[in-house]
């Protein structure tokens, strides 16, 4: 009897489990699904950092040494006037210093073409190039750019790896940047920030400037050397610092590689950069300027307060106190951007300013002319 209970109690207990079952893989499934793991606080390896980048980019980047060789003149060897007077002004021996410095490249083809500073090279009496594990090896300069601070060299006898080159106009506020140099000649270092802003001017630095700003560590001996992105393209040419020590506070400036390249590119053709002007310059119409001219707040222009006597916009008709308000149907957005469209123009380029003089608007045809030396 007791046997034939606990049987019908065993029975009826499976049968109630699977009748269980049943009804919740049929009508509830997820039930029977587990959890998602917890997160991990350990990155996956293809995380771990920018290392890929790095490798791909680093070979590119050379050391750049220069000497240079200064003469000091004598100095008086009788400093009393009564002696001079009596003995003459006799002076030592001039004196000759051999003065070095440092500073970075980046390899742009297989020719042993590398871009780097203007300031890096100049003056320079003797110039070679070091990598990682081979020795020096001289190089002469191509060409340089002042106004870019921009100067191409190429190297003697070096199997060179050339760099992966980017689009800097590709870039925006908040993208990882690595910066690839020799600081202060300790050997190739890399520091890590992102672009803290683009397109940065009136700084001073150079006459045409677009700089792209960075908090990666820029410091002595970084100067040529490479900005890159996560993907090791090359996106700049670090060039300057603001620092009240010398050091790196967080502010530096690298040249974006698509101007880098356009320069590159006239040196290597012609020597030199090739550069169209017109002989005038001027300044932004800001609102509280538009007003003292009696014009309305949001007019929109560039006030030229300068026009060289025979330049292209002399010859053209071009006074000061005209408002350039368009150039080829495009309206203008600032005094620098008219300055690079004018420059970039090749010599004998014919444009169609809009013209905006005692309130009226008027068209003038000219021709651009080639950018003299030492113009600013």
């Amino acid at each position: 009897m007791n046997f034939q209970r606990l049987f019908t109690f065993f029975f009826t207990s499976v049968a109630t489990g699977l009748a269980a079952a049943f009804l919740v893989l049929t009508f509830w499934p997820q039930l029977l699904t587990p959890p998602p793991p917890a997160p991990s606080s350990v990155l996956p390896d293809n995380n771990l950092g920018w290392a890929d980048a790095v490798t791909l980019a680093e070979p590119s980047v050379v050391n750049i040494y220069t000497s240079k060789i200064t003469r000091e003149e004598g100095k008086p060897l009788f400093k009393n006037p009564l002696f001079q007077h009596y003995f003459g002004d006799p002076r030592s021996k001039p004196r000759i210093h051999r003065e070095n410095s440092l500073g970075s490249g980046v390899v742009v083809d297989r020719n042993g073409y590398i871009l780097t500073n203007h300031h890096v090279v100049k003056d320079a009496d003797n110039i070679f190039i070091g990598t990682k594990g081979q020795a020096q090896v001289p190089a002469r300069v191509v060409g340089t750019d002042p106004d870019t601070d921009l100067a191409v060299i190429q190297a003697a006898g070096k199997d060179l790896l050339p760099a992966n080159l980017g689009h800097s106009s590709q870039l925006r506020v908040g993208d990882v940047a690595l910066a690839i140099g020799n600081p202060f000649g300790v050997g190739k270092t890399v520091t890590q920030g992102i672009i803290s802003a683009t397109g940065r001017h009136e700084l001073g630095l150079a006459t045409f400037e677009d700089f792209i700003q960075t908090d990666a560590a820029i410091n002595q001996g970084n100067s040529g050397g490479a900005l890159i992105n996560a993907r090791g393209e090359v996106i700049g040419i670090n060039t300057a610092i603001i620092s009240s020590t010398g050091g790196s506070h967080g502010i530096g400036f690298a040249i974006p590689i698509d101007l880098a390249k356009q320069v590159m590119e006239q040196i290597i053709k012609h020597g030199r950069v090739i550069r169209g002007w017109i002989g005038a310059s001027g300044q932004d119409l800001v609102p509280l300027l538009a007003q003292s001219l009696g014009l309305p707040e949001n007019t929109k222009g560039v006030l030229l307060s300068g026009v060289l006597e025979g330049g292209p916009a002399d010859q053209a008709g071009i006074v000061p106190g005209d408002i350039i308000q368009s150039i080829n149907g495009e309206t203008v957005s600032s005094a620098q951007a008219v300055m690079n469209q004018i420059a970039t123009a090749s010599p004998g380029t014919s444009m169609e300013l809009t013209i905006l003089r005692n309130s009226q608007p008027i068209l003038v045809q000219l021709v651009v002319s080639e950018r003299p030396k030492d113009v600013d």
